[in-house]
């Protein structure tokens, strides 16, 4: 005899064709919309970053549809067949393993395609470790900017950070709880001592946020250890200063260029002057060839 939601799901009508981008819960299973488990119960198709992991939010939710894997290693693979099936007036919806799909995860391509081809592509918005991280951090909202995660090496990480360190706004990154403490260091240093927040486990049981300066921060996880699960930084955006003249700023870069390479000074003046780092560079040149 089938059960009431089988019946249910045969019954409905179905969907339009398109690509339905739908967002998945980061953790607790029960932050998904009504949305969207009505078009996940009525799709064709759902591409799934990994097939186990949503199987186990369908088995929460009754949900049983035909789905198939759409992650980095196959995506050039698929995504002809994916477009054919919309060509074809299916509904196919895309999920990542949590959260939002695109959004540090696979699935630009396919929408780009998608739009290309003439395909209705419609999201269905939910669930977002970047925006729960910084609803809880405790710092300005009105304005903020998604760095997604920086580079693994010291040197490429710092560059990234002073390309950064201007922008006036909070700042949002993801990042591996092993690289955490050197990557906060490495923040206090290229950024300035500014206020921010860790979140980890987010919308899970053992939900963290913790707050303080980026070199508080720092100590702490290096003190502590590589914390469990996912993690989000939200720094705080730089400080309003006024206006420097050259010769402020000649004497900072002086100062700098006394104890450290010209690289590293370069990055320090522009994190304390949030100046263009390209005026500073030059300038240091400047001094530095002088002497």
């Amino acid at each position: 005899m089938e059960k009431e939601d089988d019946k249910r799901q045969k019954l409905a009508p179905r969907l339009a064709s398109g690509l339905y981008v739908t967002a998945t819960p980061i953790g607790n299973a029960g932050d998904i919309s009504l949305r969207a488990l009505d078009v996940l119960g009525r799709a064709d198709l759902v591409l799934c970053e990994d097939t186990r992991v949503t199987a186990k939010l369908f088995a929460i939710h009754g949900i049983k549809v035909k789905t198939a894997p759409y992650h980095d290693h196959n995506a050039a693979e698929m995504r002809p067949r994916v477009l054919r099936r919309l060509e074809a007036g299916e509904a196919v919806a895309l999920v990542s393993d949590a959260g939002t799909p695109l959004v540090s995860d696979p699935g630009l391509k396919l929408v780009q395609e998608a739009v290309a081809g003439g395909h209705a592509v419609t999201a269905l918005p939910g669930a977002s470790s970047v925006l729960a991280a910084l609803t809880l951090a405790g710092l300005p909202t009105d304005r903020f900017f998604f760095a997604g995660f920086l580079p693994v090496k010291q040197e490429a990480r710092r560059k990234e950070l002073a390309e950064l360190a201007a922008i006036p706004s909070t700042l949002v990154f993801l990042e591996s709880a092993n690289r955490l403490a050197a990557s906060l260091g490495d923040m206090a240093a290229t950024l300035g001592n500014r206020e921010a927040a860790v979140a980890r486990e987010l919308t899970k049981r053992f939900e963290e946020v913790r707050r303080g300066s980026l070199g508080e921060l720092a100590a702490h996880y290096e003190e502590a250890g590589a914390p469990k699960g996912e993690v989000v930084v939200v720094v705080g955006p730089p400080e309003k200063r006024a206006a420097l003249c050259a010769h402020e700023v000649d004497a900072m870069l002086e100062n700098a260029l006394a104890r450290t390479s010209l690289k590293d000074a370069v990055a320090e003046i522009v994190a304390m002057t949030g100046l263009p780092r390209r005026e500073i560079y030059a300038r240091a040149l400047e001094l530095s060839g002088a002497k």
